[in-house]
């Protein structure tokens, strides 16, 4: 009822208002107008032959947890290829440089009935796999009429969320109707499922507990360790706006203790990289420099903005103390996991809401440091820098912690394997 109205309403609204929004869109650079046709469901691209298995995630974050699931089913089955969807220009990028032979990228249709069924019908996929909680009724509702199997996978429900949808819980049930299985990303997240609708819905682990190594650049990072030579340094990373400057305000003091500390800042959105040099130097008197700018690390950089896409490795293998953003400010945090996995010792601020299940577990292994403010945030780093026996006990217990969560990615692909079983007889 709800996904016929939804659908009837988007195909009149199209030409009136959605076009102009994603006309804005295309004008601030948010589409990337070479690929449009993908938007519309034209792909340029021809079907593989054989099966297709089709993952869709959001954006970064979710595409990039993807990634050991799609290299253990590509092992798994040597005649499948893998698509990936995405909806944004950055997630494209990275999924270029990092998905392996046998998958590929492709934007996913906006929500509009008439380019999900022509989607749909173009690729044909085996099996559909679906990250977290991005629900698109016509693109939903599109798969399960082509019955496709559909598995939510690492699926989340805040809190926040929960109780919206059970105001409006024929919507949601609706919805989640479409999926033949639900994969919860803790057990909480599954039990809301089934109290809002999901039919078999569980919790196998948290998918993003499995990630792979980031890729890194060798001669890359030779050069910046050139560059850097014996100085003491440590990454703040994922930043969103103002915590760069929160930091900024106490490196001084911090560089006071520690002489010749390089600070290294990687914001969430790289586009920001001249600003947060700009009011760096302009408020606080340090000296920046720019990597989208080609400007070097010398004697003289305080702080040195990582403002590009797909070289996050080099920073996690270069820093041996790495602070998460998103967590000095309500925004939730930002993936803990990864630089754990590079043996870090990982600092994160109060508000870590997005990863409830993951920090209890975290703290559980005392693999993560949690901090209340910049403050304490900056003592921290202190500790670590004077205590080199702290150092190494702390980057020990991350790596254990995030090593011995990977195994959550047998089961989720067992899961799997049930609904591709039929396509092997």
């Amino acid at each position: 009822m709800f996904i016929g109205i939804y659908n009837t309403l988007v195909r009149i609204l199209y030409p009136i208002a959605i076009r102009r929004y994603i006309d804005k869109r295309k004008k601030i650079g948010k589409e990337d107008i070479k690929r449009f046709n993908e938007r519309v469901g034209r792909p340029n691209k021809e079907r593989p032959e054989g099966r297709l298995i089709w993952l869709h995630g959001a954006s970064v974050g979710e595409s990039i947890s993807m990634l050991p699931l799609i290299n253990r089913l590509l092992e798994l089955y040597p005649d499948v290829h893998v698509m990936v969807t995405t909806g944004t220009t950055t997630s494209a990028e990275v999924m270029a440089k990092r998905l392996p032979e046998r998958a590929f990228h492709q934007y996913l249709p906006i929500d509009n009935p008439v380019f999900t069924t022509r989607f749909v019908r173009h690729w044909q996929p085996t099996i559909a796999l679906w990250f977290e909680s991005e629900f698109w009724p016509a693109m939903l509702s599109s798969i399960k009429r082509k019955n496709i199997p559909l598995i939510l996978i690492n699926g989340r429900i805040s809190n926040k969320s929960f109780k919206r949808w059970q105001q409006f819980d024929y919507i949601i049930k609706e919805l989640l109707d479409c999926f033949t299985a639900c994969l919860g990303q803790s057990e909480e997240d599954a039990y809301r499922l089934r109290i809002l609708g999901a039919k078999d819905a569980m919790c196998l682990g948290n998918l993003k507990y499995a990630g792979l190594p980031i890729p890194v650049d060798q001669e890359k990072k030779a050069e910046l360790l050139e560059q850097i030579g014996e100085r003491p340094l440590w990454l703040v990373s994922s930043t969103h706006n103002d915590e760069e400057f929160k930091i900024g305000r106490f490196l001084k003091e911090l560089q006071a203790k520690h002489p010749n500390l390089l600070t290294l800042i990687a914001p969430r959105h790289p586009n920001r990289g001249a600003e947060i040099k700009e009011k760096l130097q302009q408020d606080y008197g340090l000296n920046v420099a720019l990597r989208s700018a080609k400007e070097p690390i010398t004697p003289k950089t305080d702080v040195y903005v990582a403002d590009t896409i797909g070289e996050m490795g080099i920073w996690y293998e270069i820093a041996p103390i790495v602070f998460i953003g998103g967590s000095l400010i309500p925004h939730g945090g930002q993936n803990f996991m990864e630089p754990s996995r590079c043996r870090d010792a990982v600092i994160v601020g109060p508000h870590m809401h997005n990863f409830t299940d993951a920090m209890n577990r975290a703290k559980h292994a005392d693999g993560v440091i949690q901090v209340n403010d910049v403050l304490e945030l900056i003592d921290m780093v202190d500790q670590l820098l004077t205590n080199k026996e702290l150092l190494e006990a702390k980057r020990s217990l991350a790596y254990n912690w995030a090593t011995g969560e990977a195994k959550v990615l047998d089961g989720i692909v067992e899961k799997i394997q049930g609904y591709m079983v039929n396509e092997d007889s």
